[in-house]
């Protein structure tokens, strides 16, 4: 038994549904792929489908899009993430959302059908899909809060005190990029003279 993939398997599922029985992990640990991402690396490239919902056991990724020739960070993700394309994966249609490898990474591909399979027969699996889709709700919801109300210096004192590893590990032209900032901005914020 690859002791990553359980580390990996309990700590996503903890961050959206710790009460799920061994029984629930195990069949999820079954139908997991492991996949080694290089730095740099695309996991997912624009107009692909995802067909897959990410763990991500070692290695920091983002997801980003283009929009007028720059690359905007949509997202962060490290060990005991999970990743989805929501919109390609639920509607099995290309995507605008690159995924990236900030770091030599490890991560476990979730094949969408066979979740969905698994859904039909365990009421656990069902739930746990179900948080997956909330909680994705939720942080969008958030991240649109955080665009439209709050200053450059609140978005970069949410993203230091809830992601503290993105601020660590990312670059900071992502990380200005995330908080929809200049570098220049993001600078000035740092400093303390915003």
């Amino acid at each position: 038994m690859d002791a990553l993939l359980k580390e990996t398997v309990d700590a996503a599922i903890n961050s959206r549904y710790p009460g799920m029985a061994p029984e629930g992990r195990r069949l999820i640990e079954e139908i997991l792929i492991r996949k080694e991402i290089e730095k740099g690396a695309l996991l997912l490239n624009e107009g692909q489908i995802s067909h897959n919902i990410v763990f991500v056991g070692k290695g920091m990724l983002r997801q980003f899009y283009y929009k007028n020739g720059k690359d905007v960070t949509e997202h962060f993700s490290y060990e005991g993430c999970i990743i989805i394309c929501i919109e390609s994966t639920l509607k099995q249609e290309p995507t605008h959302l690159m995924i990236e490898a900030l770091e030599p990474s490890v991560v476990y591909l979730l094949p969408y059908n066979k979740l969905l399979t698994l859904t039909e027969i365990s009421w656990e699996i069902n739930m746990f899909y179900r948080k997956i889709l909330e909680y994705s709700l939720i942080v969008s919801q958030i991240k649109a809060d955080s665009w439209r109300f709050e200053t450059a210096r609140e978005r970069y004192n949410q993203l230091m005190e809830h992601q503290p590893e993105v601020i660590k590990r990312a670059p900071l032209s992502h990380i200005a990029s995330y908080l929809l900032m200049t570098p220049e901005t993001l600078s000035r914020v740092r400093s303390g003279t915003l």
